[in-house]
């Protein structure tokens, strides 16, 4: 079945918390829940662009309740303050692990991991887990987890998270979104096992007009021209993570996706389709326990069943 914009239900009194909320699919995913009535907790490394973020969605119709909070992703201190401010809320209803990183030049986080698997996996790994309790409180929320199209196909290289023994861009990119999609149903599994009010569904954008430019150059912005026209627009890509945070049908483990071609784009989202190795569940158990070696911090969740070593 699918789902489009018009059947958002009302999120009045329910608060939301969206990592990378200051641009592109982030933005439109801050927006939209705002437009629905939710407080909306803006999570960024960038002061100026949320706030930016924040005087734009200001500017529509509605009346919006937002906020800004520092959290730098790529660096484990910066997770663990940007946690312990958020359980100040009242409640979180929804977290949307949607920031990330695309085939930047090599860099690491403080972990020591690649850019983008230091980024997209290992701080949403952090930032969920330390939340947990605070998700629990009010009858339990959603965790929505972005994946992408870029999972199909991919590894997760054990023996180089830091790239000293080479570094693809794309490689690690597929890498980093399949370690989301691992990280997602894994987390649903345990949660189960714990008999957690919390869910964790999984979601990813199509490929939408801001993912593929940012490291591209002028090449990018004339690719990023063309994929708007044929492709999502970041208001479209936004769709299938907003279906995961609030329709009422949807159920913990699901993977959403947009409902046209192949999954790129569409007016609607659909199911989405995962491959084989994610939804591995040996390989997310050895993904959890290194993201636990990783970050130094542990969600205190056990596995569903049987144990991997990292």
């Amino acid at each position: 079945m699918s789902f489009a914009y018009s059947d958002m239900p009302d999120q009045t009194g329910r608060t939301a918390v969206v990592t990378g909320a200051n641009t592109g699919i982030g933005r439109e995913i801050a927006r939209a829940l705002a437009r629905k009535g939710a407080r909306v907790v803006l999570a960024c490394r960038d002061a100026d662009r949320a706030n930016e973020a924040i005087e734009d969605i200001n500017s529509g119709p509605e009346r919006a309740d937002l906020a800004y909070l520092h959290l730098d992703l790529a660096n484990i201190a910066s997770v663990r303050d940007a946690a312990e401010e958020a359980m100040g809320e009242q409640r979180i209803d929804i977290l949307v692990n949607n920031a990330g990183v695309m085939i930047p030049p090599l860099s690491r986080g403080s972990t020591g991991a690649e850019l983008q698997f230091a980024v997209n996996h290992l701080g949403h790994f952090a930032f969920t887990a330390l939340l947990l309790d605070k998700l629990a409180q009010d009858g339990g929320a959603r965790v929505v987890t972005q994946s992408s199209l870029a999972h199909k196909g991919a590894e997760i290289d054990f023996d180089n998270l830091d790239a000293r023994r080479g570094y693809n861009r794309l490689n690690f990119y597929g890498q980093s979104k399949l370690a989301n999609l691992l990280f997602a149903k894994e987390l649903d599994r345990r949660l189960r096992a714990k008999d957690s009010p919390v869910v964790s569904i999984a979601s990813h954008p199509g490929i939408a007009q801001t993912e593929l430019t940012r490291h591209l150059g002028i090449f990018g912005n004339v690719f990023g021209a063309a994929t708007g026209f044929f492709l999502n627009s970041p208001e479209k890509g936004a769709l299938p993570a907003l279906r995961a945070a609030t329709d009422p049908a949807a159920e913990g483990g699901d993977y959403y996706g947009p409902y046209g071609f192949r999954e790129m784009s569409g007016n609607a989202s659909g199911p989405a389709i995962a491959t084989k190795t994610a939804q591995d569940p040996l390989l997310a158990a050895r993904l959890w326990a290194k993201s636990i070696e990783m970050t130094g911090v542990d969600p205190g969740l056990e596995p569903a069943s049987g144990k991997a070593n990292a």
